[in-house]
């Protein structure tokens, strides 16, 4: 482990230490490569390893934004193309478009089944209520991808999960996967918030439902330092870090003062108060996996653990931590 992210590595040791959090793989890479990884604690004696995988819940919405953005760079979609393109059971009763820019925005207007709901996504996209227009208010969506993925697979005829390893293998990342037989660290309070592990599981969320290690989000962090390379082109990564939803009400879980716009899939954390990075994008996860990118540093880190409920883990005070190394 390097020595200049030793306070980066010691916040991840108390989170586990103090129970705050059952595991801890934490990882940190700059344009080359890892700098340095490391894992802590257990889930019920099992002892965790930098080489596990873990759920990454909505880590999985930008790795689906990366496989839409290479369709738009070879012509085969743009952020306008209608959702209605590839499903033209969409949005009857609407008197709106919703195009491919609301739905990795946020902007949609899509109601939101629940994360284990029952329901086939395709089913559930077609059927859904409209909460507001497109475009006029963000509000947090999961559903919204299923139409990322109908639209990507309709232009490209490959499978979101297939084309998401087709692009991530390549450069070392080939650990993503929809099939838990990989062993991943299971979400230790899952039942007890009465979340549906195997309903979940069965939807195949293109917004939730990969699996993954430290080591293949830090190879697709160090190719974004790089300015996509090899995985997007240049023009590209930047559509993508383009605010989409300034100037427009934002709904729980994320209102205004925290802080955060919605790029192409990306958080832009670019006027949170708690950082000391103006710079920062990436994105979370429910059990808690983090995966954020530090361009001026030029670093990213990574955090994969299995927790739900997380009270007193403050995830700022690990980016400051890292972005102080520097």
């Amino acid at each position: 482990m390097s020595s200049a992210y030793s306070a980066a590595f010691d916040w991840a040791r108390r989170q586990v230490d103090g129970g705050r959090l059952p595991t801890a793989v934490l990882g940190i890479a700059d344009a080359d490569g890892v700098i340095a990884l490391d894992a802590f604690g257990a889930t019920d004696g099992r002892v965790a390893r930098v080489e596990d995988h873990y759920p990454l819940f909505s880590v999985t919405k930008p790795l689906m934004g990366i496989t839409a953005m290479r369709a738009i760079e070879r012509g085969l979609l743009t952020p306008e193309t209608p959702l209605a393109a590839a499903l033209p059971d969409f949005g009857a009763g609407r008197d709106d478009t919703v195009r491919l820019r609301h739905l990795a925005s946020h902007t949609s207007g899509i109601t939101e089944p629940p994360l284990d709901d029952a329901v086939p996504l395709r089913q559930s996209i077609l059927t859904a209520g409209r909460d507001f227009a497109a475009g006029t208010v963000s509000r947090y969506s999961t559903l919204a991808f299923e139409g990322i993925a109908a639209l990507t697979q309709h232009a490209t005829g490959v499978e979101w999960d297939q084309a998401v390893h087709d692009w991530a293998a390549p450069i070392g990342a080939d650990g993503f996967t929809l099939d838990p037989s990989v062993d991943p660290h299971a979400v230790i309070d899952a039942e007890a918030v009465g979340f549906r592990t195997d309903r979940f599981r069965a939807l195949r969320s293109p917004g939730a439902g990969l699996l993954g290690r430290a080591c293949d989000l830090l190879a697709v962090g160090a190719a974004l330092l790089r300015r996509g390379d090899p995985v997007l082109r240049a023009p590209g990564l930047a559509m993508m870090l383009r605010p989409l939803t300034e100037g427009i009400p934002s709904l729980d879980p994320y209102p205004p003062e925290r802080g955060s716009d919605w790029g192409f899939t990306w958080n832009l954390r670019r006027r949170a108060p708690g950082l000391i990075d103006r710079d920062v994008y990436g994105h979370g996860g429910w059990a808690g996996a983090e995966f954020w990118i530090h361009p001026t540093a030029g670093v990213v880190h990574v955090l994969l653990t299995n927790r739900a409920q997380r009270p007193g883990v403050d995830g700022d005070e690990l980016h400051n931590a890292v972005v102080s190394a520097i």
